[in-house]
């Protein structure tokens, strides 16, 4: 091929993207113009993909976290033939188009994350390199591999500033992945400055640090150069790579060099200017000349031969392993073996009971065997989270002789454990999270204390964005958890929490609504469940007496109803409250009043049920209802209404003992008495 062809093409992705940007009169031209012969060059000759179908299992998985970028990809998406047309490139960033102004998950074929914050993109890039090494050493048998990908990312300075980046690289390093390939668009400008302004550190030196291979390209526009760097990364398989290359920030507009060329369109004259010192026509708009197009677009050849070499490959593996294949596809379906969860135990009444943590985790052990999908950790916390998966191996380079294993959940470690230590790395840990479920063939789950959601919730949001299917287990779920005091205590974080679109909050109130949120949590498909579990020993209700915990699938259930069902008074509880409001309820009946009690385990649960189940549950004509939380009394109301009450907790909490915190702010049996009784007074 000859580089005038090189050339063409690789101005083509440029002025594609720069035409978009002038259009919308918004986005981002500078990356594209610096960065496009890097793309160019990934695209054509090592990316591994088949546009007509972008969600083969074996592709190579591409991310551009630097998601203002996002014409880039859109250009390179449209020209090497996937189903995006000129007319979407056209509408870039308008009402309905598949061209979003950041790249969107599940909107736009060939997108594989929603990169918007910086370096959360990245962080999902170790996730899918961490998910591509896990399902290959589970799968692969010798002679028979039918896992081998790679990932791919084009990350900015604004990537690597941010904290998520550092934890994510640095668990990547460690690790080993060797199949994540990083390209640095390495050009000394942020959307305000120029990088001397605010970061001077040497980052090959800092990524080597991290155990990266790191690879300097001196020249973005040197198409051989890059194409060298990228063989020499996927030499190494020992280490994830960074590659550093040297690019100009809107490279041949007058801007060049400069911030301005960062964030807005360049202008109708500067457009024109740029075209003329880069020798492209000025016109027209969105000009794809086609023997530039006819060459990307072999790319649908290229991919119709991988996936046709793979689905050969599949074939051998499924006859010289029919069990391991079926399992595989199910896998990668997102689909449950029958009776998954026919070992989860039932719980018998005790009124001491245990921690909804502790029981947590003996549920997790007890389905994960049948569920294969499940694979997660905890941000160093496994002791006090319970979410150790016991003898299933830890995902870690094998040990040196000597070297130190404490700490290990046992079955040994390799590519095939399916317990992620993430250290204490709260922030990746959600984000790698997220690119685990983005890969395909995981159920991933994370785990720390409820008051470290806010390390996290930037990654949160994004899973319910991307309507991913990521179970996240806090413990430590309120002021309860005692000593620590307020740095640890959560008080505001449910309430944040459920403010998140597309997020399922459950706070189980004893072991068995507990294993009824794991069901819940592992049966959920596009959208992420946020399980709050306590550190304090509630009571395991009997459910003789008391309704069955299955009624948490619907959000909240009658647990107990005065003897006609014609309450007088509602008492809701979710959580260690439960048990709270059951003890209240006593003592109230024994004074003659009627009382009916809730678990209201999870609002988005219940909230999508019928309004005449919600009727059902809290009758409109009932006008006492007093809700119980150890949390922010904020969002209760709309379930109290106007002459219903909350007792809850606007304020930090305080070091000391569990029982002495929960008297000392109202969290006691003559408390939700008194409460209840002003209610049905006023």
């Amino acid at each position: 091929m000859s580089n005038d062809l090189d050339q063409q093409c690789i101005d083509t992705l440029r002025f594609l993207s720069v035409d978009m940007v002038q259009k919308a009169n918004s986005g981002h031209p500078g990356l594209p113009l610096g960065a496009a012969p890097m793309a160019y060059v990934l695209w054509t000759r090592h990316m591994k993909y088949n546009p007509a179908n972008p969600q083969w299992t074996d592709r190579d998985r591409f991310v551009l976290s630097a998601g203002h970028g996002s014409a880039l990809l859109y250009s390179l998406l449209f020209a090497t033939g996937y189903d995006l047309s000129l007319d979407d490139i056209k509408h870039f960033r308008q009402w309905g188009s598949k061209t979003a102004g950041h790249p969107e998950y599940g909107h736009t074929p060939g997108v594989e994350v929603t990169t918007g914050p910086l370096g959360q993109g990245l962080a999902n890039a170790v996730g899918m390199a961490l998910g591509e090494a896990q399902l290959a050493a589970s799968t692969n048998r010798d002679g028979h591999t039918v896992i081998d990908h790679r990932t791919w990312a084009i990350v900015s300075d604004g990537d690597l500033m941010e904290g998520v980046a550092s934890e994510a690289a640095s668990l990547a390093g460690h690790l080993k992945l060797g199949k994540l390939v990083c390209l640095y668009d390495d050009n000394y400008v942020t959307l305000s400055a120029g990088t001397d302004m605010t970061f001077s550190e040497d980052r090959a030196k800092r990524f080597e640090a991290y155990g990266w291979q790191t690879i300097t390209v001196p020249d973005g526009n040197d198409v051989a150069a890059i194409d060298n760097a990228l063989k020499a990364a996927c030499a190494d398989t020992e280490r994830p790579t960074l590659i550093l290359v040297r690019t100009h920030i809107g490279f041949g507009s007058p801007e060049q060099d400069s911030y301005k060329a960062h964030g807005s369109p360049l202008g109708t004259e500067d457009v024109a200017k740029t075209k003329q010192n880069l020798g492209w026509p000025t016109e027209p708009d969105f000009l794809v000349p086609e023997p530039a197009l006819a060459h990307m677009r072999q790319a649908r050849d290229r991919g119709a031969k991988a996936e046709a070499d793979w689905l050969s490959r599949m074939d051998g593996y499924s006859k010289a392993f029919p069990d391991e294949a079926k399992a595989l596809d199910r896998r990668l379906r997102a689909e449950l073996a029958p009776n998954w969860d026919a070992d989860i135990p039932t719980f018998p009444a005790d009124a001491k009971g245990m921690a909804t943590r502790v029981a947590g985790g003996k549920i997790m052990n007890a389905f994960a065997a049948a569920v294969p999908a499940l694979c997660g950790g905890s941000a160093d916390l496994d002791p006090s989270t319970h979410t150790a998966l016991k003898g299933l191996g830890d995902f870690n380079p094998a040990p040196t002789p000597g070297e130190d294993t404490e700490g290990s959940d046992g079955g040994g470690w390799s590519r095939a454990g399916r317990n992620f230590h993430y250290g204490v790395r709260e922030h990746a840990m959600a984000a790698i999270s997220n690119g685990l479920a983005a890969h395909g063939g995981f159920i991933p789950f994370d785990a720390t204390f409820l008051i470290f959601s806010d390390y996290m919730r930037p990654a949160i949001r994004l899973s319910a964005l991307m309507g991913l299917h990521v179970v996240h287990v806090f413990t430590h779920d309120s002021v309860a958890l005692g000593e620590d005091g307020p740095t640890h205590q959560p008080v505001e974080q449910l309430a944040s929490l459920r403010a998140i679109p597309n997020l399922t909050v459950i706070r189980p109130g004893d072991a068995n609504e507990t294993a009824v949120a794991w069901k819940v949590a592992v049966e959920t498909r596009h959208a992420p469940v946020l399980l709050a579990l306590t550190r304090q020993n509630v009571p395991t209700l009997d459910r003789q007496r008391c309704a069955s915990a299955d009624g948490l699938r619907k959000g909240a259930y009658v647990l107990s109803d005065a003897k006609d069902g014609k309450p007088a008074l509602i008492l809701i509880g979710t959580g260690s409250e439960v048990g709270l409001i059951l003890q209240a309820a006593e003592k109230l009946q024994a004074e003659g009043i009627a009382v009916r009690c809730v678990s209201m385990p999870s609002w988005e649960l219940f909230d999508a049920q019928p309004q005449s189940y919600r009727d059902e549950v809290l009758p409109p004509t009932v006008h006492a209802r007093l809700a119980v939380e150890l949390g922010s009394p904020q969002g209760w109301h709309r379930y109290v209404g106007d002459r219903g009450g909350v007792l809850g907790i606007d304020h930090f909490g305080a070091s000391a003992p569990a029982d002495v915190l929960l008297r000392e702010f109202g969290f006691t049996v003559d408390n939700v008495v008194a409460r209840a009784k002003a209610l049905l007074q006023g």
